[in-house]
């Protein structure tokens, strides 16, 4: 897949979350997070008002490290086509 279209099926994916209004599962949720941090290349510390969040989501963004950011957003991608296919 071409970098444009990869850009392209990555923003639907974000769009698809973004307008889902159901809770996602927090395993989830945690890694749509670090793979959308490391796609977009923003690294900025977590801002959650609860420290045990912010914790979770540093514990993340460690797990993705090694991952590029071509990789992170076909993992974000992959993720959110298997939530959506197997959900309730």
């Amino acid at each position: 897949m071409s970098n444009e279209s990869l850009d392209k099926v990555f923003e639907e994916a974000v769009a698809r979350v973004n307008a889902h209004t159901d809770p996602f599962p927090a395993d989830t949720l945690l890694k749509l997070y670090a793979y959308y941090k490391k796609a977009t290349n923003n690294y900025g510390k977590p801002s959650s008002k609860k420290s045990i969040i912010n914790a979770f989501k540093t514990n993340a963004l460690f797990q993705v490290k090694d991952v590029s950011e071509d990789e992170a957003k076909q993992a974000y991608i992959d993720l959110v086509n298997q939530y959506f296919l197997y959900r309730k």
